[in-house]
């Protein structure tokens, strides 16, 4: 039986998606917010936009190539030590100019970089594999790596098959956190007949109230999924450059 499994695919989709990117420096990760993503790629309190294309340039390699985080690593620490952008440090907060101890480079912040960029390109190329696909494979089943790191609620939505249009997907397409490791396999109806398997009902979304601490805004966020990552990455960038380009105008005719 041929399953079309989403992480398998020639990364041709995510590559693309991935360099349509422009840069966007911010301070924290709440400055970017969701499918903000889609259309720029930041690192959190780095400011410098020449070292930020150059760490884009790093995760574009490691996309492009199949690279390792080991190779990410090797590659990208000694341009961060060379430009002073590693350990603990005191930077300039641009919200309100104070000066805060913050961390910049380490393994794990490469880590974090490193696995968000891969999961969030890959998924966004797997969206347009999805749509593409969808008259003849219309289904999609929540797959979660089953070890004792998979979240609770991961777990839970694992093995879950609804239409690959379903509004839950709006919310719950993977990665649906930091360092989440699931993924979703696409299916068509012969699939699901060779399996066993049918149609889902949507599981239930509870929500918990997030206050932006950048903005003051307050979202509601599913249970089970970290702030920022309830959107389904590439699905909605083409709105979202939209939107970027109307606030640049409107800011060009208040001038």
């Amino acid at each position: 039986m041929a399953l079309s499994f989403s992480l398998t695919l020639a990364p041709k989709a995510a590559i693309e998606f991935f360099r349509r990117k422009g840069l966007k420096a911010s301070f924290a990760w709440q400055d970017m917010w969701q499918e903000e993503h889609d259309a720029a790629f930041t690192v959190a309190k780095m400011m410098d936009l020449d070292l930020l294309a150059d760490v884009r340039a790093a995760v574009d390699s490691a996309i492009a190539n199949g690279e390792t985080l080991a190779q990410f690593r090797r590659k990208l620490v000694p341009t961060l030590v060379d430009a002073g952008w590693w350990g603990r440090s005191e930077l300039e907060d641009p919200l309100n100019g104070e000066l805060k101890d913050v961390q910049l480079g380490s393994p794990r912040r490469l880590e974090t970089i490193f696995r968000v960029n891969m999961q969030t390109a890959y998924s966004a190329g797997d969206f347009e594999q999805i749509s593409e696909s969808a008259e003849s494979a219309p289904y999609l089943m929540y797959d979660a790596v089953e070890d004792k790191r998979t979240r609770p609620a991961h777990r839970e939505w694992d093995g879950t098959v609804l239409r690959w249009d379903d509004p839950w997907w709006q919310t719950h397409r993977p990665p649906n956190g930091w360092n989440c490791r699931c993924s979703t396999i696409q299916l068509s109806g012969s699939d699901l007949s060779a399996m066993g398997k049918r149609v889902d009902t949507a599981p239930p979304v509870m929500t918990r109230q997030y206050v932006n601490r950048r903005t003051g805004e307050v979202s509601d966020v599913p249970v089970g999924i970290d702030p920022g990552f309830a959107y389904s990455p590439g699905q909605n960038r083409r709105s979202v450059l939209q939107q970027q380009l109307q606030r640049k105008r409107d800011s060009f005719d208040e001038r």
